[in-house]
């Protein structure tokens, strides 16, 4: 079964305060976008979601730093559900998508290959891992704690067969639409969840981007 990537890249990185964008901030020597890129390396498909305007300083970077993963560019949306949109119109209609953050560079060949495995018609997958710290309800003012037992944060990749996420991004917009399998599963469909990485991080804040560089 092929397999394709959809590596979602549109963030202009206002809580990072940095001019150039995130994705193209070094980490280990070269853009972060460049080390996402390369753990889908084996990949039959792989489509970058970029800003338009973005798109000739992203081809002037792989010739600075002599990038040859094949992979494709399209221009992104307003939000990332219609980047997303987008990017799954450019790959063909048939057999395994990962979709994933063009900021989260350490992703594991481990947990790509377990997402793969577990996919199965009617399912995506999602990495996932327990909240550790404590919870706290706010409704204007009023306060209330909760059990963390049942909570996870979400990572991705998340995966999918690629003709049901595209069915399912066939939905209008709606602001609960938080990643794919908020998607997913308003179309109807089910989600599985397995074990993330703690190492998994996304780069969204100026430390993230020191512990991304101690990961590679």
């Amino acid at each position: 079964m092929t397999t394709s990537a959809l590596i979602v890249a549109g963030g202009s990185g206002i809580r990072f305060n940095n001019k150039t964008p995130k994705q193209f901030l070094l980490a280990n020597g070269k853009p972060i976008l460049m080390h996402t890129i390369n753990c889908f390396s084996k990949f039959d498909d792989i489509c970058v979601v970029l800003p338009k305007r973005n798109f000739s300083d992203w081809t002037s970077l792989c010739k600075e730093h002599e990038f040859k993963i094949k992979h494709k560019l399209v221009e992104g949306g307003e939000n990332r559900f219609r980047s997303v949109q987008n990017g799954l119109k450019k790959l063909n209609n048939n057999g395994i998508v990962l979709i994933h953050d063009g900021v989260r560079p350490c992703i594991k060949k481990q947990m790509i290959n377990n997402l793969i495995q577990n996919v199965s018609k009617g399912y995506g997958v999602v990495p996932v891992l327990p909240i550790t710290d404590s919870l706290i309800y706010n409704d204007e003012g009023k306060t209330k704690s909760i059990s963390r037992e049942n909570y996870f944060s979400v990572q991705t990749p998340q995966a999918f067969m690629l003709n049901e996420i595209n069915n399912a991004y066939s939905q209008d917009f709606d602001p609960k639409f938080t990643d794919d399998a908020s998607v997913f599963e308003s179309y109807g469909k089910k989600i599985k969840t397995v074990e993330g990485d703690i190492k998994n991080i996304k780069v969204t804040y100026p430390i993230d981007l020191h512990i991304v560089n101690k990961y590679l």
